[in-house]
């Protein structure tokens, strides 16, 4: 009954509203083991949580990290990949604003705004950091542990300080980057708001690959654009665990495009 009175009246945020325009999808049976994702969904964009949920339904990963995610739209994307789509995930939050302007709610209780883990498996152990420096907006990481591939490892998640901004998101790095050196397993995710030999990135790349084995900060480097303004700023960084294959996808439905990896876990 709840489910059907869902798809009737929609939710009450109009960004998750059914639209007599959304496409028909098909249920999709389960996640793809071992397969992660990272999307910046875009805030504020008149998007469709019934779309967003779709396309990531589209391609069903174990893991999805997701960047200016308000918490309301998170509730509806993932009450549709269960309700519409048969996937049903795990959430964990890492807010960095209580921000009623850009996500709603009412002024003794704002939307929070910031990054999103959705698992297929059960989550712990999670930890939510603003960096010390936002730059032009409050910025933070998010971890969580989880299992792929049949381990635990480590999932990051973080959104990096706007472009022209080289020196906060070098200091952003240097708190993100103690943390993940410290696991021997870990999956980073996120929008890193700089192209692959942005010199900021330096201390991520040290620890870690991009999924993608011929993307790397050097002249050589052929990384694949993830943006409507073909910049390379979404990553999948990996630290001993192997990508098999990956694929980016351009969705209407954001200026940031689908990123997505299956990885050997083992």
């Amino acid at each position: 009954m709840t489910v059907a009175w869902m798809v009737l009246v929609g939710p009450s945020a109009p960004s998750g509203a059914l639209s007599a325009g959304s496409r028909p999808v098909e249920a999709v049976r389960d996640v793809v083991p071992n397969r992660v994702m990272t999307w910046n969904i875009c805030n504020p964009c008149e998007a469709s949580n019934v779309d967003r949920a779709a396309e990531i339904a589209r391609f069903a990963p174990q893991v999805i990290g997701l960047q200016e995610a308000c918490v309301r739209d998170v509730e509806w994307i993932r009450e549709y990949l269960e309700s519409l789509h048969g996937l049903v995930y795990h959430v964990e939050y890492g807010t960095v604003l209580q921000d009623w302007g850009r996500c709603g709610g009412v002024p003794w209780n704002p939307g929070a705004f910031g990054q999103a883990v959705l698992s297929a498996a059960p989550m712990t152990d999670r930890v939510d950091v603003e960096y010390p420096d936002g730059g032009s907006e409050d910025r933070g990481y998010m971890a969580v542990t989880t299992t792929v591939g049949g381990r635990p490892v480590r999932v990051f998640n973080t959104h990096l300080a706007q472009r022209r901004q080289e020196a906060v998101r070098a200091d952003q790095i240097g708190v993100l980057a103690a943390e993940v050196a410290r696991h021997d397993r870990a999956i980073v995710l996120g929008d890193f708001n700089a192209v692959p030999d942005a010199p900021e990135l330096t201390g991520i790349w040290a620890l870690a690959a991009d999924t993608a084995p011929q993307c790397h900060p050097s002249s050589t480097g052929t990384c694949k654009p993830t943006t409507d303004w073909q910049s390379k700023f979404d990553y999948v960084f990996l630290r001993g665990i192997v990508p098999l294959e990956h694929r980016v996808y351009p969705t209407p439905y954001s200026d940031h495009h689908l990123l997505h990896t299956d990885l050997d876990a083992t």
